[in-house]
């Protein structure tokens, strides 16, 4: 399994033994063996490499990464350069624009310059297998992932949780809200966005309270 940077190891390490994880891992052998899995091995942890975890200031929650030909890299919503940009982060970027009154012309989906930033995009399961939407739920991500959400809750302070739809809505147990802000909105997907995620402003509420927080706000407009 791909490398986890220290500055998360040192919360997530104990995680490795549980025989949770070593379940899992004997899965993705199996999986690797018999089918197309994505993100690359390298890149499952991309999220975490590249927010270290002192820096992360967003969390951005998704649900499992995309299952097309060389959509998924890691990091929750995001695209490599030079793929077409998903229906789900199109409406991500209409929000951010309507949110902030401006008229970006975002030209690539790739997030990694929000993850530089200190944006933690996390997806709840880190693997997927190819075309088979949700085909690795249940398989001992979540229990890895709900540790990383917890320690963050746990030992930073200020931070803001985005939480989009009914999936990423369910670890709001995992926070504590008096220390950090939670905002929650229908899933950006074209299927739910209409229903009050376009009008949501999550981009410049974060924002404020960031400032509020004497915490360096986070330039969305990343092209």
């Amino acid at each position: 399994m791909a490398q986890l940077c220290k500055s998360w190891s040192v919360y997530l390490d104990k995680e490795f033994q549980k025989p949770y994880m070593q379940k899992l891992k004997s899965f993705l052998v199996n999986e690797r063996e018999q089918q197309t899995i994505y993100p690359k091995m390298a890149n499952i942890f991309n999220a975490y490499n590249n927010t270290q975890f002192e820096a992360v200031k967003v969390v951005i929650l998704g649900q499992d990464p995309y299952h097309g030909t060389g959509q998924a890299h890691g990091l929750s919503f995001s695209v490599p350069e030079g793929m077409p940009i998903p229906p789900s982060l199109v409406n991500i970027f209409k929000t951010i624009n309507q949110d902030l009154k401006q008229n970006h012309q975002f030209k690539s989906g790739n997030l990694l310059a929000w993850a530089q930033q200190g944006v933690f995009l996390l997806n709840t399961v880190l693997t997927v297998r190819k075309n088979e939407a949700a085909s690795h739920r249940n398989k001992g991500w979540e229990g890895f992932t709900d540790a990383s959400i917890k320690a963050l809750s746990d030992h930073r302070e200020h931070l803001v949780f985005l939480l989009w739809g009914s999936f990423a809505k369910e670890k709001i147990q995992l926070i504590n809200s008096s220390k950090h802000l939670v905002l929650t909105s229908v899933h950006p997907s074209p299927l739910s966005a209409h229903r009050g995620f376009f009008e949501c402003q999550h981009f410049s509420k974060t924002n404020h309270y960031l400032q509020e927080h004497n915490i360096k706000a986070i330039n969305w407009f990343i092209h």
